[in-house]
């Protein structure tokens, strides 16, 4: 029997989940993303990866969401501000599916359960890029971890089979019964590097081996563990590790908001830091230097017109 997954948003991680997951017998992988470029090279000739893998997986791509049929599973790999628009578009589609976000920041699992009723809480820590259409590379390998949302959860059989899937399409996927941990580790660093990369324009490495920037860093990292506290959120690992990490494996890595803020996009610093304020307010926790980086960041983009 086939199992049919939609992919919201086709940038390195929608890419690189719909290609493993079209590795897997048995399993129909559509992908969905308005670079018309990309969709027409995946469509002809399938999705490329290269870099730690190198394959050409059989994917079928649209931009328009109504051409999806009815899918099992879907994921949603697009920018958080982009969230609402994708998954509603793609509503008809999704609507018998379990849905897993695998965005960065936090509240996306909130409006995609606004359009579908079974949700998955993802996170995942593969890194990649897209260097042509059609073809997306692999860069460092990385685990996912898939949990219910709870407020509107996917039920436990559905995400061990879409965790299994995945690992079977040599992406290694837990599932687990509370998925906040992951997610909030990979939060709580981001919220702690991306903005003053963003308003530094220097890379990852360089904010956190500056003196003045670390104590920065450490100042909103501490400030993100006192509401996970209060939530009861138990991190994977602790905050200092993957700082120490990012010095020795990615110094010169520039985080999506240092990109986005180059290109003069919008950022997703309202899931990021927004998250962890909007979080410790529910929690009773001030967050006033998460607080600052959102006003910053706007600031920043307001300046651009």
């Amino acid at each position: 029997m086939t199992v049919r997954v939609a992919v919201l948003g086709c940038g390195a991680i929608g890419s690189l989940y719909a290609a493993h997951l079209a590795r897997v017998p048995g399993v129909e992988v559509w992908a969905v993303d308005p670079w018309s470029e990309h969709v027409a090279a995946i469509e002809s000739g399938g999705l490329r990866v290269t870099g730690n893998a190198d394959f050409v997986a059989p994917v079928r791509a649209v931009t328009d969401a109504a051409q999806l049929p009815a899918c099992d599973f879907g994921v949603v790999a697009t920018k958080a501000q982009h969230t609402r628009a994708a998954v509603q578009a793609a509503r008809s589609a999704l609507a018998d599916a379990a849905v897993v976000s695998v965005q960065n920041g936090l509240g996306n699992e909130e409006v995609v359960a606004e359009s579908v009723p079974h949700v998955i809480r993802g996170s995942i820590v593969t890194a990649g890029a897209v260097t042509a259409p059609g073809t997306v590379r692999y860069d460092a390998p990385g685990d996912s971890w898939f949990g219910p949302f709870e407020p509107s959860p996917a039920g436990a059989d559905e995400i061990a089979r879409l965790a299994a899937l995945l690992t079977e399409g040599g992406l290694r996927t837990h599932a687990m019964a509370d998925a906040r941990g992951p997610q909030w580790t990979k939060v709580v660093f981001n919220a702690a590097t991306s903005p003053l990369s963003a308003l530094t324009g220097l890379t990852v490495g360089q904010v956190c081996t500056d003196p003045g920037l670390r104590a920065q860093v450490d100042a909103l990292v501490a400030e993100a563990l006192a509401v996970c506290a209060a939530a009861g959120i138990v991190l994977l690992r602790e905050p200092a590790e993957s700082v120490q990490e990012a010095i020795d494996e990615a110094f010169w890595h520039k985080p999506s908001m240092l990109q986005d803020v180059l290109a003069r996009r919008t950022t997703e610093v309202d899931v990021l830091n927004g998250g962890i304020a909007l979080e410790g307010a529910r929690v009773g926790v001030a967050t006033p230097q998460h607080d600052a980086m959102v006003a910053l960041v706007h600031g920043l983009e307001s300046s651009w017109s």
